[in-house]
């Protein structure tokens, strides 16, 4: 398998890049972290119906414009750039993908196109205290209630999840253990018997909820058949998808960096000129530069559908969350006095890179699976 970007891809990439620089100055993103909200929904129509980026990687079938994983890792990773804030990640890849993976097609058709416009937000709820991203540590339940499954626990760390018209949900059977029994649920952001919290996290840029289900009424996807296989599928995607997100970030870091080592002058001489300023520069450089082939080929393995996938997937989620808390480290360093203070817009991207490394499994996790896919197919 080998890649590199086409003509058409990177005239893409300068369009969605024009169009996030535009709408996400550093300024924008402070006042949209002190809202509830966390977005400007004329920003989010803009992106919805000039560009159709909601529903980039949907099949046209669906109300999608029918791209694949590499065009959605140039928007991710243009939007990480700019840390332009949007329920996208949450909406546009987790939720989308669990419906593309796990629903019926008539569950498709209902709900795909509406979000592919925008019109529709939608958000997947995985995570719950343990905050593990994994099957085996779900427990929110799903009883059988005449025709009907009624939902009931706690999630957190759902992505916009406050704010979302559509909820899909990640429960188990009562009785069943580890990875069995488990399914996947759809219901309406407002409903009876559902509260919705808002978090205070690190990140503001990214907004969270705690969402508690007492007999909340919802229907399954597809019958509840092949659940714990779209559950993986999916997050496989999204962990590719927030690694060019990240790659994105920390190439911001380091533009960021050289070009302030260029200009900030020390004993008569600009810092640039220092050997150990000029080690921490190329430092970064290639750790961004590695997280960025590993993120662009697990992109590719996602399109062709690749025995190494998810293997891939794990290795681009880890090598990514590494580089950008290094290069967010490194840069506040190269920075100063001035980069340690909590106004400077370096802690911008230094407080995506901490709530990213973690999202989805720390770097520990990931590179614990990956050896585990690497050893499955020998």
């Amino acid at each position: 398998m080998q890649f590199s970007f086409t003509d058409e891809q990177e005239q893409f990439r300068a369009v969605v890049q024009r169009f996030v620089r535009d709408k996400s100055p550093t300024s924008e993103v402070r006042r949209l972290m002190a809202t509830e909200e966390g977005f400007d929904r004329g920003v989010w129509q803009q992106l919805s119906e000039a560009l159709g980026l909601p529903g980039i990687h949907v099949p046209e079938t669906y109300g999608g414009l029918g791209f694949g994983f590499v065009e959605l890792g140039i928007v991710m990773e243009e939007m990480g750039r700019s840390l332009l804030c949007t329920p996208y990640f949450g909406s546009a890849i987790l939720a989308t993908s669990a419906i593309l993976n796990g629903a019926s097609e008539a569950q498709k058709l209902a709900l795909l196109p509406e979000i592919s416009r925008g019109d529709r937000i939608a958000s997947l709820a995985i995570a719950e205290a343990s905050g593990s991203w994994v099957a085996g540590g779900i427990e929110l339940t799903a009883s059988d209630s005449d025709d009907r499954f009624l939902l009931n626990g706690k999630k957190k760390f759902v992505l916009d999840g406050h704010t979302a018209d559509t909820i899909i949900v990640v429960a188990r059977r009562p009785g069943s253990q580890g990875e069995e029994g488990v399914g996947l649920f759809v219901l309406d952001g407002i409903v009876e018997g559902l509260l919705r919290q808002p978090l205070e996290t690190i990140d503001a840029t990214r907004k969270q909820a705690e969402l508690t289900f007492d007999n909340v009424a919802a229907q399954p996807l597809n019958d509840g058949k092949d659940a714990l296989a779209a559950l993986v599928k999916t997050v496989d995607q999204a962990a590719v998808a927030l690694a060019n997100e990240m790659v994105g970030g920390a190439q911001a870091l380091l533009d960021s960096a050289v070009e302030y080592a260029q200009l900030r002058m020390q004993f008569g001489r600009v810092i640039g000129s220092f050997q150990a300023v000029k080690h921490k520069c190329a430092d970064m450089l290639l750790d961004v530069e590695l997280a960025k082939s590993a993120a662009y080929y697990a992109a590719q393995a996602i399109v062709e559908n690749h025995i190494e996938a998810p293997a891939l997937a794990s290795l681009a989620k880890a090598c990514a969350a590494d580089a950008y808390m290094r290069t967010a480290a490194e840069c506040i360093q190269i920075h100063g006095g001035i980069g340690f203070t909590w106004d400077h817009d370096t802690h911008l991207w230094y407080k995506r890179a901490k709530s990213s490394e973690v999202l989805l499994g720390d770097p520990s996790y990931h590179r614990e699976r990956y050896m585990q896919q690497l050893e499955a197919m020998l």
